[in-house]
C-alpha cells in the first residue's frame, strides 16, 4: 500500500499499513524512518495487520521545531492508532530511539500492549557527558547538515562485515541520514538527551518482552541488555548473529524468526 499521511495532534505522520489480523507497530531508529523495516513488512503483512510510521521529524512526516521527548513520541504513535481505529492492543517493536519510545509507552499506555519488542536498545539514562554530547551535535547539525551524523553514527550502527563490504543497506541507511530533515535531528537528539533512565520501571512491564540484539553492537551490547532484561517479569534475550546495531537490516532472517516466535507466543 502507498504512505498514507495521518493528522496526529496537530501534525501529519506518514505512515504504512500493510495486511490483516493482530496489529504490530515497527518504530524505526535514530536518525531514520520506516525504510529500515523493509524486511519486516511484507513478511509479516501476511498474517499480521503491520504498522509502520515516520516518527515526527523524520521521513516523511511533518518537522516541529524544538524538542521532541521521547514521551511525545509515545504519545504520537498512541495517537496514530486511534486514527487507524487500532482498538485492540498491539505489539510494540522498537528499535534503539524506537526502544526508548517503546518504555515510555509501555508505562503510559500498558492497556494497549500485547507484546513489547525492544531491539537493540538502552534502558539506562545517558550520562552528563553522554547527554552534552547530544546537545552539542544538535547545534552542530543545525549549522553543519546531516551528514556530519551520518559521518558520526554509520561505523557505530553496524557489524564489522557489513562497512567491510560497503553493503547495500549500509549505502541506504547513509542515504536516509543524510536527507533527513536537521531540525528533526536536533530535537530528537535533545529529547534523547533527558529521557530518563528506566531501569526501576522495568519490573512493572506484564506484558510478554523479547529483547532482541546484535552479537556485535557495540552501542547496546548483548551483555547491557541481558542484565535489564532480567528484570522484566516475562522476558527473554535473543543474540542475532553476524549483526551490530542494525538487526532487522544486517540478519532479517534471524531477526524476523525470533519475531516471529514472539508474536506466536
Amino acid at each position: 500500500m502507498p504512505i498514507q499521511h495521518v493528522s496526529v495532534g496537530g501534525v501529519k505522520l506518514a505512515v504504512e499499513v500493510e495486511g490483516n489480523g493482530a496489529p504490530l507497530l515497527l518504530v524505526h531508529g535514530f536518525p531514520l524512518d520506516h525504510s529500515m523495516w523493509r524486511g519486516q513488512i511484507g513478511v509479516f503483512a501476511a498474517s499480521y495487520r503491520v504498522i509502520a510510521p515516520d516518527l515526527r521529524g523524520f521521513g516523511a512526516s511533518d518537522v516541529t521545531p524544538g524538542v521532541v521527548t521521547m514521551a511525545q513520541f509515545s504519545e504520537d504513535l498512541a495517537k496514530l492508532l486511534d486514527a487507524l481505529g487500532v482498538n485492540v492492543p498491539v505489539t510494540f517493536c522498537g528499535l534503539s530511539m524506537g526502544g526508548y519510545i517503546g518504555w515510555q509507552f509501555a508505562m503510559c499506555y500498558p492497556h494497549r500492549l500485547s507484546a513489547l519488542v525492544a531491539c537493540d536498545t538502552r534502558a539506562a539514562a545517558d550520562t552528563p557527558e553522554q547527554a552534552a554530547g547530544r546537545r552539542d551535535l544538535a547545534q552542530r547539525v543545525l549549522k553543519q547538515g546531516a551528514t556530519i551524523v551520518a559521518d558520526a553514527m554509520l561505523p557505530k550502527l553496524f557489524g564489522p562485515d557489513a562497512i567491510a563490504k560497503n553493503a547495500e543497506y549500509v549505502t541506504a541507511t547513509r542515504r536516509v541520514m543524510e536527507t533527513t530533515d536537521v531540525q528533526g535531528i536536533a530535537g530528537a537528539l535533545q529529547g534523547m538527551a533527558e529521557r530518563p533512565d528506566v531501569r526501576s520501571w522495568l519490573p512493572q512491564i506484564a506484558c510478554p518482552t523479547l529483547s532482541i540484539v546484535g552479537e556485535h553492537d557495540v552501542i547496546s551490547p548483548p551483555q547491557e541488555m541481558r542484565e535489564w532484561t532480567a528484570s522484566i517479569p516475562n522476558a527473554r534475550l535473543a543474540v542475532v548473529g553476524d549483526s551490530g546495531h542494525m538487526t532487522p537490516l544486517e540478519n532479517p532472517a534471524q531477526f524476523n524468526a525470533s519475531l516471529a516466535e514472539c508474536l506466536q507466543r
